[in-house]
Parts: C-alpha cells; sequence; structure tokens
C-alpha cells in the first residue's frame, strides 16, 4: 500500500482515493461495469433495504406518516398512537439540535468536494457549534456559516485551498460567505482561541503549479523569484496574493517547453486577465 504519511487513512472520495489525515490523493478510481436495473424484479433485487442512520442526532425517528416498515398502512388506534408519538419527539428537540442535523450532513458534504483531511473537518464543526450556541445564523444563511466555518479551519490549519473553490463547492455566493467569515473571524476565533491565517502567495504557487501541471523545478524558480521581489519592494503589499503568485508562475514558465498563456494561468489562479497583466509588469519593474 501506498503511504504518504505517518499514519495513512484511504478513503474513496469523489473518484479519488485520497489520504484523509494528509490531504494527499494517492490516486483515481474508474468505475466501469456499472450495473443498471430496467425491470421491476431488478429494481427489487438490488434495493437496499438497511436502516440509513444519520451520524449526528437521535437514531430513532418516529415518522409522522401512517405507514409501517413493510409499508402497511396504520390504521385506528395505532395510527393515532404513533401520530402522538411523533408529535411528542418533535417537541422535544430544540432548534439547537435542528440546526445541527441540518449542518453536520452538509459541512461533510462540502469538505467531501474539497478533500479536506478529518481533522479540519473536526476543527469546522467546532466553530460552527459555537456559530450556533451564539445564534448567529438566525435570520441569516445557515449554509454560508457552514462554508464560512470550514474556510475559517483551512485557514487556521493552512491548507491550500481558496474562499472562491469553498465558494464553488458550497454552491454559496462569495458575497454571503465573506460576510459570514467576517462575523466567524470576529466573534468566534477569538473565544475558542484559534488563530486566522490569511493565506500567502508563497503558498498558491503549489496550488496553482499543480492544477498548470508544472514540474517542480519550475515551482522552486517561482518560489525564489517571489521572494527576491519580496526583498527589493513593498509594492505588493495589500494585493490579492493570487495574482502574485499567478505572475511569478507565468514568467518562470514563459521561456520554457512548459509555458502556459495569460488565459491558461489566470482560469487557474481565478483572477482576471488584467490583474495577472498588472503584476507581471509590477515584478518586471521591481528586478530589472
Amino acid at each position: 500500500m501506498e503511504h504518504c504519511c505517518d499514519n495513512p487513512c484511504l478513503k474513496y472520495e469523489d473518484g479519488n482515493k485520497v489520504c484523509t489525515n494528509c490531504g494527499t490523493i494517492l490516486g483515481q478510481i474508474f468505475v466501469e461495469d456499472e450495473r443498471r436495473a430496467y425491470t421491476k424484479e431488478e429494481v427489487n433485487s438490488r434495493r437496499q433495504t438497511e436502516p440509513s442512520w444519520r451520524d449526528f442526532g437521535p437514531r430513532t425517528i418516529l415518522p409522522s406518516s401512517k405507514i409501517d416498515s413493510k409499508g402497511n398502512v396504520i390504521n385506528g388506534k395505532k395510527g393515532i398512537m404513533f401520530s402522538r408519538l411523533s408529535k411528542i419527539q418533535r417537541s422535544l428537540v430544540n432548534s439547537l439540535e435542528r440546526n445541527f442535523w441540518e449542518a453536520k450532513p452538509k459541512l461533510k458534504l462540502y469538505a467531501s468536494k474539497l478533500n479536506i483531511p478529518e481533522y479540519i473537518i473536526e476543527t469546522a464543526w467546532r466553530i460552527y457549534m459555537e456559530v450556533a450556541k451564539k445564534k448567529l445564523t438566525m435570520g441569516r444563511s445557515i449554509d454560508g456559516f457552514i462554508a464560512a466555518s470550514l474556510y475559517a479551519a483551512i485557514r487556521i490549519h493552512e491548507f491550500p485551498k481558496l474562499l472562491d473553490d469553498v465558494s464553488d463547492a458550497s454552491m454559496v455566493p462569495s458575497r454571503t460567505l465573506f460576510r459570514s467569515l467576517a462575523m466567524v473571524v470576529r466573534e468566534i476565533l477569538p473565544v475558542l482561541g484559534l488563530d486566522y491565517r490569511p493565506i500567502s502567495a508563497q503558498q498558491l504557487i503549489f496550488l496553482f503549479g499543480n492544477r498548470l501541471d508544472l514540474p517542480e523545478e519550475l515551482k522552486i524558480k517561482a518560489i525564489k523569484m517571489l521572494k527576491e521581489t519580496s526583498k527589493k519592494g513593498s509594492l505588493f503589499n495589500g494585493k490579492d496574493p493570487k495574482g502574485l503568485a499567478a505572475a511569478v508562475l507565468y514568467l518562470v514558465a514563459k521561456n520554457t517547453e512548459f509555458k502556459k498563456t495569460q488565459v491558461e494561468v489566470a482560469q487557474a489562479a481565478k483572477v482576471t486577465e488584467v490583474t495577472l497583466r498588472s503584476r507581471v509588469k509590477d515584478i518586471k519593474i521591481i528586478l530589472d
């Protein structure tokens, strides 16, 4: 078995073989010979009849419908009794628990799409639990705070993922996500004693370099150019690190066999071509 860290934990997520402890992708899964059901007999023979339990909250959920586990209709006193028991159970569940029931599966879904390691998911859940306890979600988007908690955990552990990546995976608008993230950073992280670390251009070089299929020597060369640029001027203070990382990668690959167009680099970095050209021009002025 391939090893990627001291304690590998391999899972299959979104067609990839992923280590959930370090986030390394060890391979892809190619599905073939998929069985399809065309007749009623085939559907019944392949149907999954095992109960699907929640991994969070109470396991036994009494339905309000008057149908038993075999599909038979419950009539008379038994139907009234089950309806009453279902109503009592719903009344015993408070709004915080209902919030958690909705949030936990969504958090796992977003993390699965991004191949986020388990330890980051645990931190994100800690953050979201505090958000829900402080009732910050009242009148606001729950999805926005779930995505914001996940991105805050990503930044705390300095994992190479962008805000745009989380926005795309959660289908939460960037504006909503940014607004929720601001509240999480301001009101939640200090309470939990967690430090939010903004992503640096150096971290993004490896992320964008992988997206562009650039060799390791070019990524190292890009980092050296970035350090040299930082020593010679403070022109990039307050600038988006995505544009800076994209610019140095474009420059180091420009005169090699791995040359990329401005469109390709801009798409990989999720910046505009205008921003890319501006950062390239700034770097050339400093290094010349």
